[in-house]
């Protein structure tokens, strides 16, 4: 089980992962890969032992179910009879068990929320928990103070005492547009705070603040246009979202809510959103390696977080599959690129092709229009440990480059106090290296940045290092200017690169506050 929040990367072989802490994979009987759990949901067979029917669950009657060939668990409000699924967990037995017979919406949440546990269970539903409503009987009543905010009361009331202050809407209108503010009370507030989605007559802005979401969610009373701006002013908190009408008529209210309409939970507690971004090119890095150019539809603000990852959804053989990847620029150097459209349209993935993988082969078939639906941003990354940093430290592992990408080019462009970056980038092979020239270009010229690649099964003409991360390697890459210059090291790989290397880190005296692991 993680020990960070609860973003968490599904295998521990995987690069593309971003928290600390870490779990284990569990080898699996032949004959128990996704695939075959797949192919035996759709085989017909009674998973839930209910014949079809769908029943209410007490809570008593689910304790009764907490044996492995007995074994029901509750998520998000719905039960599900998983003694199917045992032999096909990935965690293993042991990790499903932890929650037989209760509620494990929590573990479930710190250990993989990015699952989509209602297509991979959906055969094995007992059905839903008898419980109160989570919300009061006039929730779904727009109760206006002025314009459109509504009663302090109908926050959600879950935050700690510590926690950041609520937050509130209101909107007002011209003869062709309507404004909604949001009114964060918070200073550290910037455009990739805020996330806005238009779908239908839906519309949705959820606002991250520190490790929180508020959501202003409304059924709009007119239609709009698909186009919209959206504004902060970052010394007062203030966010504003301009809305163009499609007919210049007077909007008695702005729409009626939706579900979570005005709460503000703990980010975990919310549920991953998605929306359809359309693959407008797709071109080889490396031999085995691809840069995927999606564009987000006009009715959607996004700006990924320098340090956070998505998440990918594509439906494999009737089954959504979703895979965390962390956004890339689209170059080392954008900058000097003439964009056809504002930069914020387009999201890049570095992403490594396996050919007897399961969602990578897939994402590979997508033809140039095709759509792929992507999440929104999470990850625990926090921009402020960059500020007024001296030295940064990349330490990464084939695609664990990926997360080192933005920080770098954040770190070079944004960190006036930065005296050095320098990258140890760890390959199998020359021909493995990510942007290798792109890299080299870079070092030249910005004299702040050194890269040293490390390889591991070098051909006969390589004269550079080799070998896997070792103390010997770290002592001599990791030179601190002062024992009081503050530095900051940032490691991403596979996971026993990862574990090693954190190992290493602490045996070389450096503190938990100077390392980020973006790996588990």
């Amino acid at each position: 089980m993680l020990n960070v929040p609860s973003q968490s990367f599904p295998g521990p072989s995987s690069q593309q992962r971003v928290a600390s802490g870490g779990r284990s994979k569990v080898p699996l009987k032949q004959g128990r890969s996704l695939m075959d759990w797949i192919r035996l949901t759709k085989s017909g067979k009674d998973l839930t032992g209910l014949k079809g029917r769908l029943i209410e669950v007490t809570e008593e009657e689910l304790k009764k179910h907490n044996k492995k060939d007995d074994c029901w668990i509750c998520i998000r409000g719905f039960v599900y009879n998983v003694s199917p699924y045992m032999e096909y967990h990935p965690g293993g037995e042991d990790e499903l068990m932890r929650a037989a017979g209760s509620d494990g919406t929590d573990l479930f949440d710190q250990v993989h929320r990015w699952v989509n546990y209602e297509s991979m269970l959906k055969e094995c539903l007992v059905g839903r928990m008898a419980m109160k409503p989570a919300f009061p009987k006039d929730y779904h009543e727009e109760k206006k103070v002025l314009n459109g905010m509504l009663p302090q009361s109908q926050v959600t009331d879950t935050l700690a005492k510590e926690g950041p202050s609520s937050p509130s809407y209101d909107w007002f209108q011209t003869d062709s547009l309507v404004t909604i503010v949001i009114y964060t009370k918070q200073k550290d507030i910037n455009l990739d705070s805020v996330i806005v989605d238009h779908r239908d007559d839906s519309f949705r802005a959820e606002t991250v603040i520190k490790d929180y979401s508020y959501l202003v969610h409304v059924a709009l009373s007119h239609e709009i246009q698909e186009d919209f701006s959206v504004l902060v002013v970052e010394n007062v908190g203030k966010i504003e979202i301009v809305l163009k009408k499609k007919e210049n008529t007077s909007w008695k209210c702005l729409g009626h809510p939706q579900e979570n309409h005005n709460s503000f939970i703990p980010k975990k507690d919310t549920g991953l959103f998605y929306r359809k971004c359309q693959l407008v090119s797709k071109e080889d890095v490396t031999h085995d390696t691809k840069l995927f150019c999606l564009m987000l539809p006009p009715s959607t603000h996004l700006e990924v977080p320098v340090g956070q990852h998505v998440y990918l959804r594509l439906p494999i053989t009737g089954t959504e599959i979703v895979k965390p990847y962390t956004p890339v620029c689209d170059s080392l150097f954008s900058e000097f690129k003439e964009p056809v459209l504002p930069n914020n349209i387009y999201i890049y993935f570095l992403i490594k092709i396996y050919p007897a993988g399961f969602f990578t082969p897939e994402l590979d078939q997508l033809q140039i229009g095709d759509y792929v639906s992507v999440s929104n941003p999470e990850g625990n990354f926090i921009i402020s440990q960059l500020q007024e940093l001296e030295d940064l430290f990349l330490l990464a592992a084939g695609t664990g480059f990926t997360p080192m990408v933005k920080v770098l080019n954040y770190a070079l462009t944004n960190i006036p106090s930065l005296r050095k970056v320098k990258l140890m980038f760890f390959n199998k092979t020359e021909d493995d290296i990510i942007w290798r020239s792109q890299l080299e270009k870079l070092a030249f010229k910005d004299k702040r940045f050194e890269v040293e690649f490390v390889l591991s099964a070098p051909t006969s003409e390589w004269s550079g290092k080799q070998g896997y991360i070792s103390p010997a390697l770290l002592s001599e890459f990791l030179k601190r200017r002062s024992d009081t210059s503050k530095v900051l090291i940032c490691l991403c790989g596979p996971t026993p690169f990862t574990e090693q290397g954190m190992k290493m880190l602490h045996d070389l005296n450096f503190s938990k506050d100077e390392i980020h692991s973006f790996t588990a």
